[in-house]
C-alpha cells in the first residue's frame, strides 16, 4: 500500500535543529505510526524494536516533543507513555486524505486545540564562494 509523507517535515528535515540520531528516530516513528500519526506501540516496546533502552527512547523523544513533531496526550488521556505524531508530520494513505487532515489540523491550531509545529524558518543554504575552486585530489 502506498503512502504519502508530509512534505512539511520530509522536505525540510535537513533544517531541523535535531541530532542525526533524533532524525533517524523520527523516521522510525513515521515508519511505525499508523496513517494520521497514531503510534500504537508503547515506549518500552519501541526500545526493544529500536534496540535501545527505554531511557534512550525518552532522550530521543524529548527534542521531537519540544518541536511538537511528536505529541504527548494530556495526562487525563494518557495510559503510560503514549505518543502520536503531529498531524502535519504524519503519513497518510493518499494526497487527498493528507490535504483534508492538514485543513482539519490548521483549524484545530487556530482554535487552540492543537499546538503548532516549532520548525525553523526555511533558509536557503548559502552559495559557495565564487572564484575559489575546490581542491579535489585523486585518492
Amino acid at each position: 500500500m502506498a503512502n504519502v509523507m508530509s512534505p512539511i517535515v520530509a522536505e525540510r528535515i535537513w533544517a531541523l535543529p535535531l541530532s542525526a540520531s533524533a532524525v533517524k528516530f523520527l523516521q522510525y516513528l513515521v515508519f511505525r505510526s499508523e496513517f494520521g500519526g497514531a503510534l500504537p506501540v508503547r515506549q518500552k516496546d519501541m526500545a526493544v524494536e529500536y534496540g535501545v533502552t527505554p531511557q534512550a527512547v525518552s532522550i530521543l523523544m524529548t527534542p521531537l516533543c519540544e518541536l511538537n513533531l511528536v505529541l504527548r496526550p494530556r495526562s487525563e488521556e494518557r495510559n503510560g507513555n503514549s505518543y502520536r505524531l503531529h498531524p502535519l508530520a504524519a503519513k497518510y494513505e493518499t494526497p487527498e486524505v493528507m490535504d483534508e487532515a492538514f485543513r482539519a489540523a490548521l483549524d484545530r491550531i487556530r482554535a487552540g486545540d492543537l499546538p503548532s509545529l516549532r520548525l525553523p524558518a526555511y533558509q536557503q543554504a548559502p552559495p559557495a564562494p565564487t572564484g575559489r575552486r575546490p581542491k579535489l585530489q585523486i585518492a
